[in-house]
């Protein structure tokens, strides 16, 4: 059984039942065992996969953006996520490119969780970019395009998972990570936009 964030959601019960954690990036997993000290098996720490960052645009790209240049023109209106594994994303790509102003100034509307923002990207289609992880496409493919950033632009994040402290199933718990570690789950993982 899979329950999903925001952890507002789920730390109830977590806190009383739950065998694995699962981050949206290694900051995110970490800010949890800062967080909540009681609950993760550090020692069993595990990285899956990491997934880049891309941007993704309305479909048919009505703003013609191809890349992170274009999101500092003058009427494009940007959509970015505070939190949620998406902390400091567009900052850390845009400063590799001299480009922070050009881009801050466009942003329209932050929020804290990609949940929120999948929420206002639907209802508000005056957004034309998100910054985000290019795995939330195949996800939205119904309302977004991907724009990959070259190879050398790209940043990746990690994927951790963890066992927590208080499993009941350990071995079962343990057995599930090593199965997301092999190649056929790699596959997946892949599909959906993961490297």
């Amino acid at each position: 059984e899979v329950t999903a964030g925001p952890e507002g959601n789920w730390i109830g019960q977590a806190k009383q039942d739950a065998d694995i954690i699962f981050g949206g990036s290694e900051y995110m997993l970490q800010d949890f065992i800062f967080n909540h000290p009681e609950i993760i098996d550090t020692k069993s720490r595990t990285e899956l996969y990491p997934r880049a960052a891309g941007i993704l645009v309305r479909k048919g790209n009505p703003k013609k953006i191809e890349n992170l240049e274009d999101l500092t023109k003058k009427g494009v209106k940007i959509i970015d996520v505070n939190g949620a594994g998406q902390l400091g994303l567009w900052e850390d790509l845009a400063g590799r490119k001299g480009l922070i102003e050009g881009i801050s100034q466009n942003i329209n509307l932050s929020v804290k969780s990609s949940a929120e923002a999948i929420e206002r990207w639907k209802s508000d289609s005056s957004l034309d970019a998100w910054i985000t992880y290019e795995s939330w496409h195949y996800r939205l493919q119904d309302v977004t395009c991907l724009v990959e950033l070259p190879e050398e632009e790209k940043l990746y994040r990690g994927t951790p998972i963890s066992l927590t402290k208080i499993t009941d199933q350990k071995k079962e718990a343990q057995q599930f990570i090593d199965y997301l570690r092999t190649e056929e789950s790699h596959q997946i993982f892949q599909k959906w936009g993961w490297k």
